[in-house]
């Protein structure tokens, strides 16, 4: 594939090609980027100050016209004069850490929303990032070692092999593995795994070992154009198996379903949450058919780690919903959260502390002096926040539960 810098949308994944990139992409060869900066780039050439920094000098421009394809962060200037980061990839624009918000429920009580819990805080010094203290909910991984290579495997060792195996060496990478595109892998070479993501035994080599994945990469396969407003059509994401066990890397003791008060994460969706799937549109409109079902909001799992049924999904039936001939669907980790940050609270891919998404055909309450559905957020950042989504394609006043809806309808009692 080729890499056009600049464009959008394109097809770009020139230079990882599912494997490792060349090394003066990230290492400076000879000598540090900048002189006195030794001790804090750890001895490792790099071209940032930081892992992180040296991933966002590719995966930043300044001045672009996004969305564009690989970019996953807004710079601090552009975040300033446009409101809003601008990237929509499915994992989500990083520059939502940067933004704070506060609003007044009643004339006594103000609530807010804290940068640092829009998502995953990466360490990237370089461009304005601060990872967090503390350790991962429901884990221990540390929070001050978080950062980009956490999760991708900077070298791209981890391979799929034509066996459906995951490992860290035998045939060479061809290509990436990741899209509705990519090649498959064959007798003669192998294809990088779902976005570089580190597998089995993964872990940087500045975090300890303790820490190493016990899981294997997720099966996945995105579409060669995924980082798009979302007016028009849903950006389909064929998540097909491992997802939340992935995660669980990291978030061991999350939603595990222990206890009736947890959301158990993977579970099957099951007949009856399937068929509320399928038929929801919005509030008060069960006219859904399963062929427009699919809401890039609550996405799930297929339950297969057939490829050719997920480039399948992803190339001809972009708003397909769960079908048992596909496998058998599921809840998991990222059917609520996106993977790098969100607009909201928690990185949700809706706002989960709000009662109403919608309120008198308006996302926002921006301009009122209670704001307890708009929450702080002006219409346009709430708008990018749905990734362009019109407020016009759900109910005049929609009930934030409206994504619960999308499985639970009607919400059980208790």
């Amino acid at each position: 594939m080729v890499l056009i810098l600049g464009s959008a949308p394109t097809i770009v994944m020139a230079f990882h090609d599912g494997g490792v990139g060349p090394c003066d992409g990230c290492h400076s060869i000879h000598s540090y980027q900048t002189e006195g900066m030794a001790g804090a780039r750890g001895g490792y050439l790099l071209k940032g100050q930081d892992a992180s920094s040296t991933c966002l000098n590719c995966h930043e421009q300044p001045n672009d016209t996004g969305p564009t394809a690989y970019h996953v962060s807004t710079p601090d200037v552009e975040l300033t004069t446009k409101g809003y980061p601008k990237q929509l990839t499915p994992g989500g624009d990083f520059g939502w850490l940067k933004k704070s918000y506060s609003w007044s429920v009643n004339a006594t009580k103000i609530l807010t929303s804290a940068p640092e819990s829009h998502g995953h805080n990466i360490a990237a010094n370089d461009y304005g990032y601060m990872a967090v203290q503390g350790n991962a909910p429901g884990g221990t991984y540390p929070g001050d070692s978080m950062s980009c290579i956490s999760c991708h495997d900077p070298h791209g060792k981890y391979r799929r092999n034509q066996d459906g195996t995951v490992s860290v060496g035998g045939k060479p990478i061809k290509d990436s593995g990741s899209y509705d595109v990519s090649p498959d892998p064959d007798n003669n070479a192998s294809v990088g795994t779902y976005r570089l993501l580190g597998g089995f035994a993964y872990h940087p080599l500045r975090v300890n070992a303790g820490f190493a994945f016990v899981a294997n990469s997720p099966t996945a396969v995105a579409p060669s154009i995924y980082n798009k407003a979302e007016t028009a059509s849903v950006t389909r994401v064929a998540y097909g198996a491992g997802m939340s066990e992935w995660c669980r890397n990291c978030h061991a003791n999350i939603h595990k379903g222990s206890d009736s008060f947890t959301h158990p994460s993977p579970t099957p969706l099951g007949a009856t949450y399937t068929a509320y799937y399928n038929s929801y549109v919005k509030y008060n409109d069960l006219s859904g058919l399963e062929n427009k079902s699919y809401w890039s909001l609550t996405p799930f799992e297929i339950g297969t780690s057939n490829y050719a049924t997920l480039k399948r999904i992803v190339v001809s039936t972009p708003t397909k919903g769960p079908d048992s001939a596909d496998g058998e669907p599921q809840v998991m980790c990222l059917s609520c959260h996106r993977a790098h940050a969100s607009s909201w609270d928690s990185s949700t891919r809706w706002n989960t502390k709000t009662d109403n998404i919608v309120t008198n055909g308006k996302y926002s309450q921006e301009g009122l002096i209670y704001q307890p559905s708009g929450q702080g957020r002006s219409e346009a950042e709430a708008l990018q926040g749905y990734y362009q989504v019109p407020a016009s394609a759900f109910n005049a006043t929609e009930p934030a539960m409206t994504f619960c809806f999308k499985c639970h309808n009607p919400i059980p009692t208790h």
